[in-house]
């Protein structure tokens, strides 16, 4: 089974989705500006094994680019949405970088109505502004001027911001394909939208929320430039959740999934196999 399609969110957005595969489901959700193509090396081989469901968040990618909405934790409502559209029962949810503030919102939010069977963060800090010792997030100890800075530079020049923020996610120089196609995706976003959504996601602490996370968690986690210490900063956000693990890839980086597909897909399905 394969199939894309919209859905329209109670306040009027259209989140679009794709459907991949049978049995038991796993969803997706990307990171900042971002999409579902994301995910193009990992869709097929996992969808061999269990239904694969991606969504592009509310602004980004093919989704509608809304005035409203741009907050965690209302990206967290729209993935109910999502999964109440499709019908899909005990999931294995899963966020990369600021996907992964977005799935524990939503694991906060739902909790034992959640229809969650696992969560999982790939490569996330769920607090960037954090003072605390676990965060490798550049913005770490409420750093605001280099907040404002950042923003500044990506609505000076959106092309530059993207293409400096697609060679730090990558362990090696990216390729002129990986670097055309990526930008690409993240010049679908406006500037306005990603600033809205980065500054909720700074402010947002999900970080405090592990301790209760009841479900099996897992931590996916790599060391790059956008967090150097990354794998560290994994271990701990994995210690402090009762049923976490963490899986380091020292061979990736912060789009570890794309960089280590088969690496990836293995950990995954192996965690997912001993629910």
């Amino acid at each position: 089974m394969s199939a894309a399609g919209y859905l329209e969110t109670s306040d009027g957005a259209k989140i679009y989705y794709e459907d991949h595969g049978e049995g038991q489901p796993i969803l997706l959700v990307h990171g900042w500006l971002c999409s579902s193509r994301f995910w193009k090396r990992n869709l097929s081989e996992l969808a061999h094994a269990f239904r694969v469901v991606t969504l592009d968040l509310r602004g980004h990618g093919n989704s509608s680019k809304t005035l409203e909405g741009h907050t965690i934790r209302q990206y967290a409502r729209d993935v109910r949405q999502v999964i109440e559209h499709l019908e899909l029962q005990d999931v294995v949810l899963v966020g990369w970088s600021l996907g992964g503030s977005v799935v524990l919102s939503y694991n906060k939010q739902y909790g034992r109505e959640s229809r969650l069977k696992a969560l999982g963060l790939i490569d996330s800090s769920p607090f960037p502004f954090s003072p605390a010792d676990w965060n490798s997030h550049v913005l770490k100890g409420y750093g605001y001027e280099r907040m404002h800075a950042s923003f500044a530079a990506c609505t000076a020049d959106h092309r530059k911001f993207a293409v400096d923020f697609t060679t730090r996610m990558f362990k090696q120089e990216p390729s002129d394909e990986d670097r055309g196609w990526v930008v690409a995706e993240m010049m679908k976003t406006p500037p306005w939208i990603a600033e809205a959504i980065y500054s909720d996601f700074l402010m947002s602490d999900l970080a405090s929320t592990l301790p209760s996370v009841r479900v099996p968690f897992i931590v996916f986690a790599a060391d790059s430039g956008v967090f150097p210490t990354g794998i560290a900063m994994g271990k701990a956000l994995a210690d402090q959740a009762p049923r976490g693990t963490c899986i380091p890839f020292e061979d990736a980086g912060h789009i570890l999934f794309y960089e280590q597909p088969q690496k990836f897909k293995l950990a995954l399905s192996s965690f997912i196999k001993a629910l």
